[in-house]
């Protein structure tokens, strides 16, 4: 194999610019594993980013894509951890929309046998993002209850099985019947669908939170704070009101949002004894010890396979991101390489 296609955008700003490319692969570094990549996982990151309305966005040119999982092709020299054959998922600081990857191992994580290469491409991001939200910054303890936003998407799924798995109570929110439907299904007993009043919602059946997660923001967030416990714990991870309806962002709409987005009395809060927490966990890409250890934990946590409710193939990455971008996916939704997939 001597090339290997890739998306691109040119710049940031406008989802449109997002183009398939074919290139020639590059000598392998010697402290490098070369990955043939079989599975892209998709995450609002990626639309943020794209639309120029991500804090960590390269300047200029750069591919889009934080996790993969794929087939080790090769190994550097100095690198003794994988071998040609191996099954891996992966993370990546951007340049995941991509058929062949070259990363540091550190980045690499084994395959579970039982699971495809989708669901591993759907691991790391999300699954990472739950945990330290609930457990680092969360400080999660068994039987408190969980509030968590965005409860049949990737980040939420995963937070409310590993909620779960520590002996706490989630409480999943959705924003139609549907999703409420399905989660239910999957044995989710506690769902809420939001209402357009959710801070009348939340009175009016008596809920209060020990924990709450959110990456919606606005007023949901607002009502979710107000809805905390005594020491209660507000973890913030993402603003999916932010996200742009179509291929370039509002600019209007969005200082709008931006001037009326919640705002947080630290007085107040020692007075009410409740906190903020917020993070992006792209910065951990920095920090190769704390993710490792973070890894280590999850060891110790019984997790099923995650759930990819959409595979589109790699060349129909605009679809894939549309249907992200739309509210409407159930799961993880993945890009695959090979064999080119049927969307579902």
């Amino acid at each position: 194999m001597s090339t290997f296609r890739y998306w691109q955008t040119h710049r940031a700003g406008n989802m449109a610019r997002l183009t398939l490319h074919t290139g020639n692969l590059p000598a392998l570094a010697d402290n490098h594993v070369r990955i043939k990549v079989h599975a892209v996982g998709l995450n609002f990151a990626d639309i943020f980013a794209l639309t120029g309305l991500y804090s960590a966005t390269p300047q200029g040119a750069f591919t889009p894509g934080l996790e993969f999982a794929g087939e080790v092709l090769e190994t550097g020299a100095q690198t003794h951890e994988f071998a040609a054959g191996d099954r891996v998922m992966g993370v990546t600081r951007f340049g995941g929309y991509t058929s062949v990857i070259d990363s540091e191992p550190d980045y690499l994580i084994p395959l579970p046998v039982e699971w495809d290469y989708a669901q591993g491409a759907a691991w790391p991001a999300q699954t990472l993002t739950a945990w330290y939200a609930l457990t680092h910054l969360g400080a999660l303890q068994a039987d408190q209850q969980v509030l968590i936003h965005s409860a049949a998407g990737g980040v939420g799924l995963q937070a409310m099985k590993l909620v779960e798995a520590l002996g706490a109570r989630p409480t999943g929110t959705v924003g139609n019947e549907e999703k409420a439907v399905w989660l239910r299904q999957q044995g989710f007993e506690d769902i809420l669908v939001r209402e357009a009043d959710f801070a009348g919602q939340l009175q009016r059946d008596k809920r209060h939170f020990d924990l709450v997660l959110d990456a919606i923001g606005g007023k949901v967030q607002t009502a979710s704070f107000n809805a905390l416990n005594p020491m209660g714990r507000l973890v913030v991870f993402g603003a999916a009101e932010f996200t742009p309806s179509h291929n370039r962002p509002n600019y209007l709409k969005a200082a709008w949002r931006y001037l009326r987005r919640p705002r947080y009395d630290v007085m107040e809060m020692i007075s009410s004894n409740r906190s903020v927490l917020a993070f992006n966990l792209i910065w951990l890409w920095e920090q190769k010890g704390k993710m490792q250890a973070l890894l280590k934990e999850l060891e110790a946590i019984a997790q099923p396979p995650p759930h990819v409710g959409h595979r589109f193939a790699f060349k129909d990455a605009h679809e894939a991101l549309a249907l992200l971008r739309s509210g409407q996916s159930v799961g993880k939704v993945v890009l695959e390489t090979a064999p080119e997939t049927i969307k579902s």
